[in-house]
């Protein structure tokens, strides 16, 4: 039989659902259990070889003069340990006053990560002309060469200057095929390509940019080339980079003496399957702990572990018992130890020596924590450590009976006292430690000493945790509707890189609740309404393979997946849409930007086989036909908006052949509009959260009259109309005024329901109601009971990484769970 090869898409899923399954070997480990592992291969061994160096002679051009106290420098960033934790900076010298050169030796076929630095009674950093951040600019070496660079701005001051733009597409050069996902950098500038392979960089000075196209993962080729970038001009580029071929790369490392048996060794590394996010996370680092992969304990008490690796790629790592900084391999005089080798064209094994992890002459702290019995059996227990802010939290080791340790042993050489806390699945902030409460608490104290420490803490309750209620569920006769009918829970749309690793026992969760679906909500970021900038941000969009990654995961437990794009804004979609200038030039620019959007989800669902798509939300209004602004202003919507939803649409139907619903806000406005584009899609997704009780008295059975009240008389003439399936998305959070269908804001007016969604800090003026959620679904799902025109029912602002108790409306391990356990198997007649 032949075999169909398998895409490039699905290459790069399976090489990263591998890699989640070598990470979560790190909460399967026992302690102090020195273990088997798998046996040393027994090859001939080949480490890395010192590398050949070529003199790169960076030339930069100020927008001004410096002053005479200052001076200028380029800093080589360490993405592993974090970019302003550990840069070298290289001191450059001038040319005339505004030109300035720096000649540095870099390894051949490295990329360089680097950006520059103005020095004088404080240091400076570079920005783009927006006045955005620049995170690094990127260079591949090749050989020895001049790099040009035009620095556009700096952090405490703005130049007006003739800027362009940089657009074009990447494409597979093998296979002609667009590729999402690829980094494209050009003048410190960023722009993630989507599923078209579609890239835009605006806002670059005049004159030739270094352009280069970055595979995250490394399984394409690194691309650069100059590119002439002209006043007020586009300048259209098609990059076309080449595939590379995987082999495999076993590490064995010895540790030291001093590490505690049997702790997770990890490997921190630039790509991100070795956990960089290419993110700007907590307290300055990339890397993540939950995304590395983790080596295996071997009888001879080394660690071991094969990665495929591909071939060409700059790899530059370290061995860490925690993240990129705390934790991390030290030389023997302390300094940061970073490895870097390119992957060569054969199978290799690489033998390293961690040297020490210690540095300087603080002794190491062990961190010991009691926690509540009531803690969820899966739940992993992490410690957050306060140095200049609050860091990343640090999955702990477990000790079994409820008991979790972790040794810290670097980098103490640099602190004094610091503070600490624990939380629940690394959601510090969240789910935490009653006595370490929010997003900036003081934290526990601790201080470092040249004798070891061993700190004991009792966690004596979980916030949002603290006693878990039950509820009683009262029977009802429940007919099973027919094939077709949706019963799950809908994602909130908020997203942490760390989330990804927790993401399989939520699908589990959803499963055992009965549902049949999973609505994800993957989004992109609208960074600025004027100019609109619309695109995924690393550490707030879950990234393409994020995505894909969990879609596969959702489908393996039989649950059908729906993708529901959902953007996130800096405040809100209010303050988006009253601050922009929405004329008509404004206007094409944002139904280009959704187009793009809503194609790269249709894509991505084709790919990975997810089976329903969903557009709209209630966020969108203003851009619907007679469109409004949040506050009953005219939008200033095309006249033509009509059409161009149906153009959407039909151009999405070209990527997509499932399924498309439209997400509709349940209002009398919005149900009642004549939105004729409508008949184009399949069905109606409606965003509910009616209001089913003025009073406090009422009950369950007042909430549930209401609610078929309102379903017979303002729901049901639309579903007559459209003639097309109509899903109840419902979202009441755990909050006494949930019933009224206003969350009181304390100014007079309602908080949107999402307000009260984790990571969002907790308003103390709304009073935590369980029971009130519970009640408002039950009766909603007894008005549905009878009614078989609705073809499904979904819940809400599910959050994803770990059980609260909390005021949102999310239902993870609350009593409204068991409503819908019991419930959705009975609807779906999977339970008779």
């Amino acid at each position: 039989m032949n075999k169909k090869p398998m895409s490039s898409t699905g290459r790069r899923i399976l090489t990263a659902v591998m890699m989640l399954v070598l990470v979560g070997q790190a909460c399967t480990f026992s302690l102090f259990d020195s273990g088997g592992g798998t046996p040393t291969p027994a090859t001939v061994v080949a480490s890395p070889t010192p590398q050949v160096m070529a003199q790169i002679n960076f030339v930069a051009t100020l927008p001004e003069p410096l002053q005479p106290s200052e001076t200028l420098a380029i800093a080589i960033l360490d993405e592993v340990t974090g970019l302003s934790l550990n840069a070298t900076q290289y001191p450059m010298n001038p040319r005339d006053a505004l030109t300035y050169t720096a000649s540095i030796p870099l390894p051949f076929n490295t990329v360089v990560k680097y950006r520059y630095v103005r020095r004088g009674a404080s240091q400076v950093l570079e920005d783009a002309n927006s006045g955005s951040a620049i995170r690094y600019r990127i260079y591949q070496v090749m050989s020895p060469s001049d790099v040009q660079d035009i620095i556009a701005d700096w952090g405490d001051k703005s130049y007006a200057r003739p800027t362009g733009k940089i657009e074009g597409h990447v494409f597979n050069s093998d296979t002609g095929s667009p590729l999402p996902n690829i980094l494209v950098s050009a003048g410190g500038l960023q722009s993630f390509t989507d599923s078209t392979g579609s890239f835009e960089l605006t806002g670059l000075p005049v004159g030739t940019q270094n352009l280069l196209a970055y595979s995250l993962d490394g399984m394409y080729q690194t691309f650069q080339q100059g590119a002439v970038v002209a006043d007020g001009k586009n300048t259209s580029v098609d990059l076309r980079v080449k595939p590379a071929q995987l082999v495999n790369i076993t590490f064995i490392v010895s540790v030291p003496a001093e590490t505690v048996p049997g702790v997770p060794v990890r490997i921190a590394g630039n790509l991100l399957q070795l956990g960089n996010t290419f993110a700007d996370l907590r307290g300055g680092i990339s890397t993540n702990a939950e995304r590395m992969p983790v080596l295996s304990l071997q009888a001879d008490g080394r660690y071991s572990i094969t990665l495929g690796l591909p071939v060409g790629a700059d790899i530059q790592y370290k061995y860490t018992l925690g993240d990129g900084f705390w934790n991390a391999e030290r030389t023997l005089d302390s300094q940061w130890n970073v490895r870097e080798f390119i992957v060569p064209p054969q199978d290799v094994i690489i033998q390293d020596n961690v040297p020490s992890w210690l540095a300087g002459n603080s002794a190491p702290i062990l961190f010991e924590a009691s926690v509540p019995s009531v803690t969820p059996p899966g739940d992993i227990i992490y410690v957050q450590f306060n140095t200049f802010g609050w860091m990343e939290p640090l999955p702990m080791w477990p000790l079994g009976n409820n008991r979790w340790a972790y040794k810290l042993y670097g980098p103490l050489n640099v602190l004094d006292s610091f503070t600490y806390r624990y939380c629940r699945n690394g959601q510090c902030g969240s789910a935490d430690d009653s006595q370490t409460v929010g997003a900036a608490p003081h934290g526990r104290q601790a201080v470092t000493s040249i004798i070891g420490q061993d700190i004991q803490d009792t966690i004596s309750a979980w916030q949002w945790y603290e006693s878990p209620e039950p509820v009683t569920l009262v029977g009802a006769t429940i007919p099973p509707r027919t094939g077709g009918f949706f019963a799950g829970v809908e994602f909130q749309s908020t997203y942490r890189p760390n989330w990804s690793y927790y993401a399989p026992q939520a699908f589990a969760n959803m499963q055992a609740l009965g549902s049949n679906v999973t609505i994800l909500t993957p989004s992109w970021t609208y960074t600025s309404s004027s100019p609109l900038q619309f695109s995924p941000v690393p550490g707030q969009d879950p990234m393409w393979i994020d995505s894909a990654i969990m879609i596969s995961q959702a489908r393996a437990l039989g649950l059908s997946v729906a993708l529901f794009p959902t953007p996130n804004f800096p405040a809100s979609s209010s303050t988006f849409w009253l601050n922009a200038p929405r004329d008509e030039q404004w206007w094409l620019t944002w139904f280009a930007r959704y187009r793009a959007f809503a194609i790269n989800y249709a894509d991505l669902a084709t790919q990975t086989g997810a089976q329903t798509l969903i557009l709209g939300g209630d966020w969108i209004t203003p851009a619907l036909p007679n469109g409004t602004l949040p506050d009953g202003n005219p939008s200033n919507v095309p006249a033509d908006a009509d059409v161009q939803w149906k153009s959407l649409i039909a151009d999405v139907r070209g990527h997509f052949k499932g399924p498309i619903f439209w997400a509709l806000p349940y209002t009398k406005s919005a149900i009642s509009a004549p939105l004729d584009f409508l008949k184009d899609t399949d069905g109606i997704y409606l965003l509910w959260s009616a209001p089913l009780s003025t009073g406090a008295g009422a009950t369950k059975v007042d909430y549930a009259n209401e609610a078929g009240r309102l379903l017979d008389n303002e729901v049901a003439p639309l579903a007559t109309l459209i003639g097309k399936p109509l899903i109840l998305a419902v979202a009441y959070p755990s909050a006494t005024q949930s019933a009224t269908g206003c969350i009181p804001d304390g100014k007079g007016g309602c908080l949107d329901w999402t307000a009260l969604n984790r990571p969002n800090a907790d308003i103390e003026s709304i009073s935590l109601s369980l029971q009130t959620q519970a009640d408002l679904y039950e009766a909603m799902l007894i008005a549905l009971n009878t009614r078989p025109w609705v073809s499904g029912f979904i819940s809400r602002g599910y959050y994803l990484p770990a059980a609260l108790q909390d005021k949102s409306a999310s239902v993870h391990s609350k009593p409204t769970s068991d409503i819908l356990w019991y419930w959705y198997p009975r609807l779906t007649g999977a339970v008779k």
